[in-house]
């Protein structure tokens, strides 16, 4: 065999692989495509991930895969195989379908943010879609909405703390004073009448006293004085 006739030999044998292998591929996508229509995701999931064992840098068996994941709910899953594909599509249309649904899964986890960016995306790709457009616009005011409850939030956390601060210096002041009172030696409070009532016994004793003293004066004057017993 000569040169020439080894290289077209080699040349016909690589073209009838890659022949063989797209045909393989189509017909695993074909399969998937039904099974996903049919609701059946399971069968779906196993024929994309076939076309991507024949074909890994297949966007349709990426693109076809992330979409039978997400109805799994295997979100985080699905969105890597999105992003797989937008990194190796080159089509514009297609790019805007990635990101679209891309954004659609941001958008169930309330990650409103990073749905916006997607959704861009998409519209930089093909800006005549009204359904991304509008995901755009609801994404955009349900992060708004999400940063101004997170602000209230916030404030009343931070009311709530300051609440309960007052209240704990409030006890603790309490606190200190009873015990400050507790420590205190009693004082007797004597009222008004009781006052009286003292200085009055006080005033008659001092008058039973000097009438003592004047009638121990008479005796002693008379000289009559008591002996001791």
């Amino acid at each position: 065999m000569t040169k020439n006739k080894y290289i077209l030999f080699v040349f016909t044998l690589l073209f009838a692989s890659s022949i063989s292998a797209q045909k393989k591929e189509r017909d695993f996508i074909r399969k998937g495509n039904r099974a996903f229509n049919d609701s059946v995701f399971v069968d779906a999931e196993v024929n994309y991930r076939k076309a991507l064992e024949v074909n890994p840098q297949s966007t349709v068996s990426m693109y076809n895969l992330g979409n039978t994941l997400s109805q799994q709910q295997k979100f985080k899953d699905a969105m890597e195989q999105y992003m797989a594909a937008a990194d190796i599509e080159k089509d514009k249309m297609k790019l805007a379908q990635i990101y679209h649904n891309a954004g659609v899964l941001f958008q169930a986890s309330q990650d409103y943010a990073q749905a916006i960016g997607a959704y861009k995306k998409a519209l930089r790709n093909n800006p005549k879609d009204d359904e991304t457009r509008y995901n755009l616009a609801l994404a955009q005011k349900l992060l708004k909405e999400q940063e101004q409850n997170q602000q209230n939030q916030d404030q009343q956390d931070q009311q709530n703390k300051e609440d309960q601060q007052k209240q704990q210096d409030q006890e603790q002041k309490q606190n200190q004073e009873q015990n400050q009172q507790e420590s205190k030696p009693e004082k007797n409070e004597m009222s008004k009448e009781n006052a009286e009532q003292m200085l009055n016994s006080v005033m008659q004793d001092e008058k039973d006293v000097q009438e003592k003293v004047k009638k121990q004066q008479q005796v002693i004057q008379s000289g009559r004085l008591e002996k001791d017993w």
